[in-house]
């Protein structure tokens, strides 16, 4: 690859207006060499100053103290705080700087397993223990010790550094002993070095050190020497040409060493590197069913994938906000040495669990909310008040505000409000605000929103089944709309359209006896032919509505169009929420690219020859002109448009689901759709959509204290300045993730304030402003910035970061920039924060050590993958859906969960411990349960007991199981129940409704599941775990040396 030059960010590095921080009209955003606002390439500043260690400075709560015996007992606030610091750390003499350096383009190699296994054993894995904050708190773990390395020091001990050895270790019985030279042999003949350098060999041959060149990313480990007693350079496997190798993708890495002939190979034991599940397992056993209270500046919350219960004590529970670091480094320079990204991954409408207290929402009637007269923060913890109570000093900007007559309070002998623990807004994280008439468009109340129901009733859409299924599931549904809490009846008002070349609307006013349709037929000049009888409330009319809901598939029984418009569909039901002066929702029924002709017609763009070339990113951008104007449209008069569609061929699901993706709605998408086969999943995914929690019309603006600033906005999103985040409406489910960026230097005393405000009209017509506010250490010291890292809540940032930057750059550039910064982010922890050890082995820091795992995932998912196999609309599906997404989803996307059941607890409730994502912990005689939070897979082995398969799925044996199963037989046994029940925890604890495939061992329905195999091999390209974390090794000693 040739080295990207830096290009400079717009003025002040605002994020530019246009769509989710693209520049206006949609435009292209610059192109950088790392994600985030600190990752200039090497080349373009000066190396920093090494950070200095020092004894970090208390970082005192900057909540006021819980009440005391019964005060504000309502919310179960507890007594004391407790005092948070943090003992000095250990100093570790800092390696030499590691110049600027090129990143060439990563190439696959080849090497034996041998090779790996001599690399391997001499990487170790180190980092913070999850030990109390006492005494020195770099820990190390050895992984895979060479042959007479000393142990390495207990838990919560300083690393000590190794004396080298003198020699090299004694051969592993039944193998050659290589020569290793400290000094450096020229590359063997024919064999390059990867990045184009060559790398001095460890001192006095320690275990690890080689002579020769660096490896490629696509060697299973680090080439030997070329010698009489050496292994001829591996040829590539059987799988080389079939798995996609791309040029430029640290994965497509060749086969081990199983044609080779030669000694025995020495086997590398997989669980000698770092486990997620370990990772996931550890953190429920340490703080699962706990109590986490958010009384304290910068802690770091257990993981999303454990269970606890969050006590509001003045922060914002981890539902709502999380964090990639909760401690900001002081200076921008920090910032730019570590290369981690700075963000928070907003979900204001999380839902809370029903053992939490529920949101308090403050009115103070005409006045509303009190905001700081310069920054225009709302009233929250971070507000400290003076003048016996008369005055209060901002946390964000420092101006001193007048406090309002009817607010006034008289202050305690610790310079609090006497009243603190009656007002949620100065002692809680989040709550909301009744917003008054200055919050309205128009300063008019807003009305309820309505739902508008867009049913395609082209000919695939009847003939498979949909329209009559989706009719007669609605006559359900409409009984259950949402209504705001406390309400008896929904507010919300419903309409119907049907749809092919022309459209249909329905008069269903409850003063008719008949619904009356209303057609269409000019779709370039698009109106809404009648007001009075199309929102009406369902209540009242529910006689006419369910008369028409039967009517509908009948009547279009025999039509034998196959034509379909969108846009117009789109605009439609646009301008009827428009008239009828509310926001709303449009759910379309969509079965087909949109051929006929009428504005938004779209053609087959889906060219394949364009895979791995520069041209690729084409295929994922949405077409211009009207789709985008009419995304901004739908986004002005709040309209969300959630598309479910039902193709049998491409649809171009990157321009259509582009509206989706801009109004805050999401995309569903149900290949070859039979009634009968996935109707189930449909309807569930519907009832899901339908009864979630949501908000209208809604606009974010998140502020912060002094010296750091919002700069850049990911998610399901529109903007049309810099600062305001525009979402039609936004549900329990959407995420927004908020990169931050320095302007000044931040102080270790007053820490990092961060405020969230999202306005926002709730489902019973009601103006809300929802407030979350959080705050975050500041440290000058880059230890205390990796020890409270958040591996989810980064991987959550680069994968929405990489999926933007794919539609403006190669494919391979971007999954270039991922290994880049991950090797970065890890070098810099080595260099500055670690103890002195040989540069053979891989240090990696406590909080980051799965990160590899996470990254090798992301770069082998669907969407950057660059594979003729996987088809373009589901990359691009995946694309919009990672957009929108929080921590746990991203979390469970990029590792799924793979349970054993055949050897389950029956007696047991909880769902069984989850093992690696490999092959290699499936057996013959097992049966496994794999989920990502969209699909979930029932393995079979080939060996699995015949009484589970009779118990289950009521045949006598394995063989007797048909291929096409897609659901589990309700069977009254107890295997049956237990399997059923583990199958419906699970999709209860996801955001959308997960089908059900039954794979059998060796079968063709085996492909899609073994790609979630993430820690092997990636069927259409991509590095196994192991592989990945010999490439990321070399990439780090590569920047050290």
């Amino acid at each position: 690859m040739s080295q990207q030059g830096y290009v400079a960010t717009p003025p002040l590095s605002q994020a530019q207006p246009g769509v989710s921080g693209y520049p206006p009209a949609f435009g292209v955003p610059p192109s950088q060499a790392h994600f985030g606002h600190y990752g200039s390439t090497p080349q373009s500043h000066p190396s920093p100053p090494t950070a200095v260690f020092k004894s970090a400075a208390s970082s005192g709560s900057s909540m006021p103290a819980p009440p005391g015996p019964g005060q504000f007992v309502t919310n179960g606030l507890h007594n004391g705080v407790s005092a948070h610091g943090f003992p000095p750390l250990t100093s570790a003499p800092s390696g030499s700087a590691y110049p600027p350096t090129s990143y060439p383009r990563l190439a696959p190699s080849s090497a034996s397993t041998q090779q790996l296994a001599n690399q391997m054993s001499a990487m170790q894995m180190s980092g913070y223990g999850h030990g109390p904050l006492q005494g020195p708190q770099l820990t190390t773990s050895s992984v895979a010790q060479p042959i007479s390395q000393p142990p390495p020091p207990a838990s919560g001990c300083p690393l000590t550094a190794q004396a080298p050895q003198m020699g090299p270790p004694p051969p592993v019985s039944g193998q050659p002993l290589m020569s290793q030279s400290p000094q450096m042999g020229p590359p063997p003949m024919g064999v390059s070095s990867a990045m184009g350098t060559t790398a001095t060999a460890s001192p006095m041959g320690m275990p690890g050190s080689f002579s020769g060149p660096l490896p490629s990313p696509g060697s299973s480990g680090f080439q030997q020497p070329p010698g009489p007693q050496g292994f001829p350079p591996q040829q590539a496997g059987p799988y080389a040409g079939q798995m996609g190798g791309q040029p430029g993708f640290p994965g497509v890495f060749p086969p081990g060493a199983a044609q080779m002939a030669g000694p025995p190979q020495k086997k590398l034991d997989p669980d000698s590197i770092p486990s997620t599940t370990q990772v996931i397992e550890d953190d429920q056993v340490k703080r699962r069913g706990q109590v986490y209270a958010t009384n304290l500046r910068g802690q770091v919350p257990p993981l999303v994938t454990t269970d606890f219960v969050v006590q509001d004590q003045g922060n914002a529970s981890p539902r709502f906000m999380r964090c990639t670091t909760y401690s900001f480094p002081c200076t921008s320079d920090l910032a730019k040495q570590c290369q981690v990204p700075l963000a928070t991954v907003i979900k204001p409408f999380a839902v809370v669990p029903k053992n939490e207290t529920p949101l308090y929402t403050v009115d103070h009637g005409e006045a509303g909310p009190i905001r700081c007269n310069r920054c225009k923060a709302y009233m929250c913890p971070f507000m400290h008040f003076i003048d016996g109570g008369r005055r209060y000093q901002c946390g964000f900007c420092n101006c001193i505000n007048e406090v309002p007559p009817f607010y006034f309070q008289h202050l305690d002998h610790m310079g609090r409000r006497v009243d603190v623990y009656q007002r949620p807004e100065l002692s809680l994280g989040s709550y909301e605000f009744i917003a008054t008439l200055e919050y309205c468009k128009d300063k008019k109340p807003p009305n309820p929103p309505a739902f508008i129901f867009m049913i395609d009733v082209s000919y695939s859409n009847i003939k498979s089944g949909l329209v009559r299924l989706l009719c007669s599931e609605l006559k359900t549904l409409l009984e259950r709309l949402p209504r705001e809490e406390g309400a008896e009846t929904s507010a919300v008002r419903v309409g119907f359209v049907t749809y092919n070349k022309i459209l249909h609307f329905y008069n269903v006013k409850s003063a008719l006896a008949q619904p009356q349709m209303m057609v269409v037929s000019d779709v370039a000049e698009m109106f809404v032919p009648l007001l009075d009888g199309f929102l009406v409330n369902f209540q009242e009319s529910r006689s006419v509505i369910n008369n028409l809901l039967d009517q509908i598939p009948d009547m279009f029984a025999d039509t034998g169009e196959s034509e379909t418009v969108f846009t117009p569909v789109v605009q439609a039901g646009m301008e009827a929420l428009k008239a009828a002066e509310c926001s709303g929702k449009l759910f379309i029924f969509h079965s087909s690219i949109p051929t006929a002709e009428a504005p938004g017609k779209l053609k087959n763009r889906d060219d394949r020859k364009l895979i791995n070339t520069e041209k690729e990113k084409t295929l994922f951008q949405p077409v211009k002109g009207v789709y985008e104007e009419l995304s901004k449209e739908c986004v002005s008069n709040s309209c969300c448009v959630d598309l479910f569609l039902f193709p049998s061929q491409y649809t171009d699901v990157a321009t259509m689901g582009s509206i989706c993706l801009h109004t805050g709605g999401s995309v569903y998408k149900y290949s070859n759709f039979q009634a009968q086969v996935d109707g189930d999943h449909f309807l569930r995914d519907l009832r899901k959509d339908m009864e979630k929690p949501i908000g209208f019309d809604a606009t974010m603006r998140v502020r912060t204290s002094t010296g750091f600033r919002a700069t850049d906005f990911f998610g399901a999103i529109y903007m049309s300045n810099t600062t305001d985040v525009e979402m039609a409406a936004v549900d329990c489910h959407k995420a927004v993730t908020v990169e931050f960026k320095h302007d000044d230097k931040l102080s270790e005393d007053t820490g990092a304030l961060i405020q969230c405000a999202l306005l926002y009209t709730s489902i019973g017509g009601q103006r809300r402003l929802r407030i979350h506010n959080l705050s975050l250490n500041c440290s000058s010291q880059l230890a205390d910035l990796y020890k409270s890292c958040e591996t989810d809540a980064l991987v959550n940032f680069f994968a929405k970061s990489a999926y933007r930057e794919m539609v403006n750059q190669p494919l391979k550039t971007v999954r270039e920039i991922l290994v880049r910064q991950t090797a970065h982010m890890l070098a810099c922890y080595r260099k500055n924060c670690a103890s002195p050890s040989a540069v053979s082995q891989l240090i990696l820091p406590d909080t980051m050590k799965v990160l590899p795992v996470y990254m090798n995932s992301l770069l082998k998912s669907a969407a950057l993958v660059g594979s003729a196999d996987l088809s373009t609309d589901d990359r691009a599906h995946h694309r919009l859906l990672v957009t929108g997404m929080g921590v746990e989803e991203t979390q469970a996307l990029f590792y799924p969960r793979l349970v054993p059941l055949h050897n389950i607890d029956m007696s047991s409730e909880a769902v069984p411990a989850a093992l690696r994502c490999s092959e290699e912990r499936l057996s013959d005689a097992g049966v496994f349960l794999l989920e990502n939070g969209f699909q979930i897979f029932l393995w079979l082995g080939q060996a699995c007991p015949p009484e589970f398969i009779q118990s289950v799925f009521n045949v006598p044996s394995f063989a007797h199981l048909s291929p096409d199963m897609t659901s589990i037989p309700e069977l009254d046994n107890a295997m049956s129940k237990k399997l059923r029940s583990v199958i419906e925890h699970m999709s209860g604890q996801r955001s959308q409704a997960m089908k059900l495939f039954i794979v059998k061992q060796k079968d063709r329905s085996e492909v899609p599941f073994r790609q979630q195999l993430v820690e092997d091999k990636g069927l259409h390209g991509g590095a196994s775990y192991m592989d990945f974390l010999c490439c990321i090794h070399r990439e780090i000693r590569q920047l050290l040396t």
